[in-house]
C-alpha cells in the first residue's frame, strides 16, 4: 500500500524567506518609527513648505502596517485620546487600521 498525505511537501526555502519576510517588517516599521520622529524638525526646519506632515504620515502608515507593536501603540493611543482621530483622514484609517473612523458626538460643555 502506498502512503499518502495531506500536506504539501515543504520547500527548504521557505524558512528562509520567512526570516527575511520578518525582518523586512521590522526594518520598514524601523523607518517608520524615525520618519515619525523627523517629521517634527523637519516640520520647525520648513514652515512654509509643508514636507514635515506628508513625512510624518507615511511613516505612520509604515509603522502602523508592518510591527504588531505599533499598531497596538497607535490604537492605545487613539483610545486614550480620542480627539486624535477625528484629524485622521478616512483613507489614512482605512490603510493603517482596516477600519473606518469612529464617530463620536462631541462633548458638550
Amino acid at each position: 500500500m502506498t502512503e499518502t498525505t495531506s500536506l504539501p511537501p515543504q520547500r527548504p526555502a521557505d524558512p528562509l524567506r520567512f526570516g527575511f519576510n520578518t525582518a523586512f517588517r521590522q526594518l520598514l516599521a524601523l523607518i517608520g518609527l524615525l520618519m515619525i520622529a523627523l517629521s517634527i524638525p523637519i516640520g520647525i526646519v520648513t514652515p512654509l513648505i509643508p514636507i514635515g506632515l506628508p513625512f510624518g504620515i507615511l511613516g505612520v502608515i509604515l509603522l502602523g502596517r508592518n510591527s504588531v507593536w505599533g499598531h497596538r501603540w497607535m490604537e492605545s493611543v487613539l483610545k486614550r485620546h480620542p480627539r486624535v482621530e477625528r484629524f485622521a483622514p478616512n483613507w489614512l484609517m482605512k490603510l493603517v487600521f482596516a477600519r473606518e473612523k469612529n464617530v463620536s458626538s462631541p462633548r458638550k460643555r
